[in-house]
């Protein structure tokens, strides 16, 4: 099933809001990749030379209405970030299905570097160009997180899945249980419109400036 075929709620009960959302998206995130473009480049080629393995790194991610789409970011990690991972399960922070250490040891200097300012995210806005994705929306689960959700949890997927949302600009770094996490995306679902869109969307930049979203 195609991302055109999965409908998000919100295009039916708020139709106008919901169309003006989508325009947004497109608007905003082709404006970004062209204007980008330069950064973008910088970007790849400080991974490539500092760090061996892909620039990209390809997250299975789990969407609306529990689709599997391809991910793209930039890569912040060694390149046997995964495998590693097992080996620190006991150093992890977040009550849940999410996996999360301070100063987590994978992590590369250039990588920690884009990940304070969320650069690492930049390669998704072609996942909101093309509707995988939106500007505005509850962070998408990986698949092997996803697996362990409870039912509780997955209800941050009935709707379009997004880059930034109320848990990033609410102090990301300070929430370690995943509850709670859902819980405001919830709260976003809860009472959604065009306008807390805008709302959110203005409250990240200060967030991404500061690199406080760590």
């Amino acid at each position: 099933m195609t991302s055109r075929e999965m409908r998000d709620p919100r295009s039916v009960s708020h139709p106008l809001q919901f169309a003006l959302k989508r325009l947004m998206d497109v608007a905003i995130s082709a404006l970004l990749l062209v204007l980008l473009s330069p950064v973008l480049l910088l970007i790849v080629v400080a991974i490539k030379l500092t760090s061996p393995g892909p620039v990209f790194y390809r997250p299975r991610w789990v969407v609306l209405n529990e689709r599997v789409i391809d991910g793209y970011k930039f890569r912040t990690m060694v390149a046997n970030a995964m495998e590693m991972e097992t080996a620190l399960r006991a150093r992890n922070e977040m009550r849940g299905p999410a996996f999360k250490i301070t100063n987590d040891p994978r992590v590369t200097p250039v990588g920690r570097f884009l990940r304070k300012y969320s650069l690492d995210e930049l390669p998704q806005l072609w996942c909101v160009l093309i509707g995988d994705l939106s500007l505005v929306g509850p962070r998408a689960p990986q698949l092997h997180e996803f697996e362990r959700m409870t039912p509780f949890q997955k209800r941050k997927l009935t709707v379009t899945q997004g880059i930034t949302c109320l848990w990033q600009i609410g102090g990301r770094h300070r929430i370690n249980d995943y509850d709670q996490w859902v819980q405001k995306d919830l709260d976003y679902i809860q009472s959604w419109s065009f306008w807390l869109d805008i709302k959110i969307l203005f409250l990240t930049i200060p967030v991404v400036i500061r690199g406080s979203g760590v």
